[in-house]
């Protein structure tokens, strides 16, 4: 039964939904025609590459489907469905009794990862706007791996929602053990001109201020062997002309999570990043207009997009202490290829 609390924070996620949507509009508006035309530019080249594919595993390739989506994007109207169920990747029991609390855990990347904890023996609370249906199959896929899922819906931007997520998260399962901090909200713009101050603002808030809300909120009730994972970006590394307020605070988070690593190590606490290049989920559709989307991920060297299930084993292999008990601070480029420094 929903409580009281339940029903105010997800009525604040649907206004932030709203909010999304309305610079979305006056970004349309505005245009991003240069950003449009400097993207095509840059793939042309690329669009005449054969895609790398895996042995096996046929993914989706430009040219994509043309199409748009109101903010936040669900994924079940995405054409392809992004591919999230990794059929290959067998599950040795590495997160077995951890509990896991995803933000932006209803679609894309957080999906993925959620799908694979529970694949690994993890219980998975998620943390979404206000993406009901997404969520709900989220739910169900996590069910079906044998792990229990709670749906926490609200804003990750206001502390007070990050402390009640945090608070959910342990009175359903009675301990957390892994933080993923996924959500984001992501605009295209022409130039500095026409971010707005409300977008600038939007973005810092969601993409950074809510990375730090739900840290903070999580690491009293964390114990040695806890993790801490970041969701970064290429933008972060490399730059993006058009997503100056989004690679940012890709950039913050690839400095917040060095930072933080060194701060809680005396607890036994590893925090570490991983940054993808273009992967395909509702982020993307929402943001760019069709002809961008049509083309979406053929720069990059393997010419095609990465698939959710391609990035999820990255979070798998850094919140496992099997794996990556050594590792902490650390950013982890996922890039298709491009050969960067994070």
């Amino acid at each position: 039964m929903a409580t009281k609390s339940t029903r105010r924070y997800a009525e604040a996620g649907r206004r932030t939904a709203e909010a999304q949507r309305q610079i979305q509009e006056k970004s349309a508006k505005g245009g991003t025609g240069k950003a449009a035309k400097g993207a095509k530019a840059a793939r042309t080249g690329a669009a005449a590459k054969r895609a790398m594919q895996p042995a096996g595993r046929k993914y989706p390739e430009p040219p994509l489907p043309r199409q748009h989506q109101r903010k936040p994007g669900i994924e079940q109207e995405l054409e392809p469905r992004p591919q999230f169920e990794a059929p290959g990747y067998r599950g040795s029991g590495k997160l077995e009794g951890k509990v896991a609390l995803i933000t932006g855990g209803d679609s894309g990347i957080g999906r993925a990862v959620a799908v694979l904890y529970a694949r690994e023996g993890a219980h998975v609370a998620i943390v979404y706007l206000d993406e009901d249906q997404d969520a709900e199959e989220t739910r169900r896929v996590v069910e079906a791996e044998g792990a229990r899922a709670l749906l926490i819906p609200g804003d990750v931007s206001n502390s007070e929602f990050c402390r009640y997520a945090v608070e959910q998260t342990l009175e359903a399962f009675d301990r957390l053990d892994i933080l993923v901090n996924n959500a984001a909200f992501q605009e295209s713009a022409d130039s500095i001109e026409q971010i707005s101050d409300e977008q600038w603002d939007l973005t810092f808030r969601t993409n950074i201020y809510g990375y730090f809300y739900m840290a903070r909120a999580a690491l009293p009730h964390l114990s040695p062997g806890s993790v801490i994972l970041n969701t970064g970006s290429v933008t972060a590394i490399e730059g993006s002309s058009h997503l100056l307020d989004y690679s940012a605070t890709k950039g913050a988070i690839h400095t917040f999570t060095k930072s933080l690593a060194q701060s809680v190590l005396d607890r036994g606490i590893r925090v570490n990043c991983v940054a993808p290049g273009p992967v395909w989920t509702p982020l993307n559709p929402s943001d760019a207009e069709p002809a961008r989307v049509a083309r979406f991920g053929s720069s990059v060297p393997m010419a095609r997009p990465a698939q959710p299930e391609e990035v999820a084993p990255a979070f798998v292999f850094l919140a496992s202490a099997v794996d990556a008990s050594y590792i902490t601070g650390e950013v982890l480029p996922v890039l298709g290829g491009e050969t960067v420094s994070a």
